[in-house]
């Protein structure tokens, strides 16, 4: 089976350049970096070293940009291109850019609380008070009401934000603007924004690193970043008034809704009641006409960046679940698979000939 699979890819892609490795260059979200991690280790074993991933975790400020500047081959963004960089790509480059979401995940409040065992209750307010600096210690009525079972010491609280362009910061200030007038008014939504209160530090890895080293601190990591460096994260309240704790079936549960087919949709506080209120697909950044994209040296290239994204959009969701991201659902998959099909490599319609095998 793995033999027949790695020669359809070689066939799909053309043997003229299956002899030579093609190293793609992908930029932005560190989000979902350990899943991207995955899929590289796993996409390079399967074609032999033939096709190699080199993907940057910069955070989705900074993959837009190269996106935009074009020295990637692919970006990778948790908040899809607004409609203001859509015009953009078509005025400066006489092509569309898509957004292909191809996984879920879901952004945590992780905390440092010593002597604090079991996750603690938040709402969507509470939160946005404190990273307003209006709730500033741990043992706030505000947090002490919402867990009336713990004793809450009276430890300042330390807000940590992103530093960086970030799609994580995105779908959490997307939430808060949902769910609190006030920071809607003061702060709003953007992959960056005017912190009102606490320290910055770069990357889902930083902000990690800075709650796991600082008593009293408050950050948002996506899920896996909090499971894989062992912190612990709240439960939040959703719409219909559940406290959950993010994890594959609530991820799932907040992506049950209508899909556009440009796949650019926001899942926060989801009304589903089932569902985590601070989820989000993050998505991959494609020029449609990959001719206009100068990292993008040759058909052959654009042909083995297809079949790459392919395999994601296939093949690869399997490595989803186990990273607790969620897989496509088939709706979704379709979406994603219907968009790709678009892309071609000047007049050749090398996303319909891939897709369509």
């Amino acid at each position: 089976m793995k033999h027949r699979i790695l020669w359809s890819i070689f066939v799909l892609v053309g043997l003229a350049w299956a002899q030579q490795p093609v190293t793609l260059v992908g930029a932005g979200a560190t989000f979902p970096y350990p899943l991207m991690a995955k899929y590289g280790e796993e996409y390079t074993r399967l074609t032999g070293g033939k096709v190699r991933i080199n993907y940057q975790s910069i955070g989705s400020g900074g993959g837009i940009r190269q996106f935009l500047e074009q020295t990637v081959h692919f970006g990778a963004s948790d908040a899809p291109l607004d409609d203001q960089r859509l015009k953009e790509v078509r005025e400066r480059f006489k092509t569309n850019a898509l957004n292909l979401g191809y996984a879920l995940g879901a952004v945590v409040p992780t905390y440092n609380l010593p002597g604090v065992g079991e996750p603690l209750r938040f709402t969507g307010t509470v939160l946005a008070d404190i990273f307003l600096g209006k709730v500033k210690t741990w043992n706030d009525p505000a947090l002490q009401a919402l867990n009336p079972g713990v004793k809450l010491p009276p430890l300042p609280i330390t807000v940590v934000h992103r530093s960086d362009g970030s799609g994580t910061t995105y779908v959490w200030v997307d939430y808060l603007s949902k769910v609190s007038p006030e920071w809607a008014q003061k702060v709003g939504r953007g992959t960056s924004v005017a912190w009102p209160v606490g320290i910055g530090a770069k990357g889902n890895e930083g902000v990690a690193g800075v709650v796991r080293q600082t008593p009293g601190a408050l950050g948002y990591v996506e899920l896996t970043y909090a499971k894989q460096n062992n912190l612990a994260y709240g439960a939040v309240q959703n719409k219909a008034g559940r406290f959950l704790l993010a994890d594959l079936a609530s991820i799932n549960a907040a992506a049950n809704i209508p899909l556009p087919g440009d796949m650019r949709v926001s899942l926060t506080n989801t009304a589903a009641p089932e569902g985590y209120p601070i989820a989000s697909f993050t998505y991959l950044l494609l020029y449609e006409n990959l001719a206009a994209n100068r990292a993008v040296g040759s058909e052959e290239e654009a042909r083995a960046l297809v079949t790459f994204v392919h395999w994601i959009l296939t093949e690869g969701q399997r490595f989803n679940e186990p990273l607790t991201y969620g897989a496509l659902s088939p709706v979704a998959q379709q979406r994603a698979l219907a968009l790709l099909a678009r892309v071609t490599y000047g007049n050749k319609p090398i996303g319909k000939e891939i897709v369509g095998r």
